[in-house]
């Protein structure tokens, strides 16, 4: 399938060609929660949301820019916006360790399971410390969006969202940019070996590139990417030009998108008209949804101008599309954001389409 861009070119895993840390260079009411196997769909609201402590768990501290106040800002959020009673509450769910390794080599799981219990070191570079915890905070974000898709194909809900998921950073051997565990890298794994789907595509916002998700898939023809984030010149990984399509066979297969520092509204408009385009092009049958909110104005990482509109543009387009082209399975994953308003704001905004009639 061509796509824009250019021809394949790619960037090996790892590989840093922008600023080396996770920011831009030179800045180092509700019901009880309930269980999503918890009865049929029945009259049930159409969206799932995982909600609980056990998924806030997953900080780095108080002044770590993924601090433990973004799971509570998005339910102040909610509940500001009048959604707390549109969408069905679900708990946090631990994965197991096989699950894990579905995507993360074991001997990575090892080692982040023995920081975890030491309770310190770093598990990358210097931006991804080790807290006591850590194994179990991480696997509970797998662990919950793995409960989110089987939610889906049991049809308990037409659609699902995990705030505190999109870890698209972490890679097969390791740890990158604030994520221990690569959650949608383990969904799509789950999704062909236990559900039988084989066309994913996987559509991510954030301002950041999903380098893990993208080099952990690069040369895989049934995992279809766009990712439509800030410069890899300007921002870290560094990675996702243009002309990164896809290796070998999958050559044609990953659409990336770099946006110039300042971006704003308009511009994410042209341009999310040529991933809705690539998306409905690839015919998927399920659909991941990366929707980090660290591209609206003032996030202090990053340097794109969004607004709230830029989050419910892509989450209209991504649910119509849902419902063409696969039974309107969607999975939304809450990735970055630095800003608590913005973040809560802008997930609310997802939040409110997904949990809309169809």
């Amino acid at each position: 399938m061509p796509i824009p861009g250019g021809d394949p070119a790619g960037v090996p895993p790892g590989t840093k060609n922008g600023p080396s840390r996770h920011h831009r260079q030179g800045l180092a009411f509700s019901p009880p929660p309930a269980r999503v196997g918890e009865g049929g769909r029945g009259t049930e609201p159409p969206l799932c949301v995982y909600l609980g402590e056990a998924l806030g768990r997953y900080a780095f501290g108080e002044h770590h820019p993924f601090g433990p106040h973004r799971l509570p800002a998005y339910e102040a959020a909610l509940a500001e916006a009048g959604l707390v009673g549109a969408v069905r509450r679900c708990a946090p769910v631990e994965a197991e360790r096989a699950e894990i390794e579905r995507f993360h080599t074991a001997t990575y799981v090892a080692r982040v399971r023995a920081l975890s219990e030491a309770g310190h070191g770093l598990l990358d570079a210097g931006d991804t410390p080790a807290f006591p915890g850590v194994y179990e905070a991480a696997a509970t974000v797998v662990g919950s969006v793995l409960d989110a898709v089987a939610a889906i194909f049991a049809g308990r809900c037409r659609r699902a969202f995990v705030p505190i998921a999109g870890l698209h950073h972490a890679r097969r051997d390791g740890a990158a940019g604030f994520c221990v565990f690569n959650d949608a890298g383990v969904a799509i794994e789950v999704l062909r070996a236990v559900h039988g789907v084989r066309r994913i595509a996987y559509v991510d916002i954030d301002a950041h590139h999903g380098d893990g998700v993208f080099y952990g898939f690069e040369s895989d023809p049934e995992v279809y990417i766009a990712d439509l984030h800030e410069d890899g010149r300007y921002l870290f990984p560094g990675t996702g030009a243009a002309a990164e399509t896809g290796r070998g066979e999958a050559a044609g297969s990953k659409f990336n998108i770099p946006m110039p520092p300042g971006a704003d509204d308009r511009a994410f408009a042209r341009a999310w008209q040529e991933v809705e385009g690539f998306v409905e092009r690839v015919r998927p049958e399920f659909i991941l949804f990366q929707c980090g909110a660290d591209g609206l104005a003032g996030d202090p990482l990053t340097d794109l101008r969004y607004s709230v509109e830029s989050h419910t543009r892509a989450a209209r387009g991504l649910k119509r599309l849902a419902g063409r082209c696969c039974e309107g399975r969607l999975l939304a994953l809450g990735g970055g954001g630095y800003d608590l308003e913005n973040l809560g704001r802008a997930w609310a905004a997802v939040t409110a389409v997904l949990a809309g009639d169809d």
